[in-house]
């Protein structure tokens, strides 16, 4: 599958976050507090991957972007 998730999971998701349910970066734990409470096995899947993709993120701090390097060039001389 694709990293692309349509608007329901990602609303449910956030939803779900917000109720203060509590994830955790691990797809089967996550898949486990959902339980039930999806109305198929497919959506609590995709549900859970993505709680555990968002947590992951969370953890981990953004990359420094690089500076460029800019290098002096030998001026071309011109006749």
């Amino acid at each position: 599958m694709g990293k692309i998730k349509s608007k329901m999971i990602k609303r449910t998701a956030r939803e779900l976050i917000g109720e203060g349910v509590a994830f955790e970066d691990n797809f089967e734990n996550n898949k486990k507090v959902l339980g039930t409470t999806m109305p198929s096995k497919k959506i609590r899947n995709q549900v859970a991957g993505y709680l555990s993709r968002i947590r992951q993120q969370q953890k981990t701090p953004p990359r420094k972007k690089k500076e460029p390097v800019m290098e002096e060039r030998p001026r071309r001389r011109m006749f």
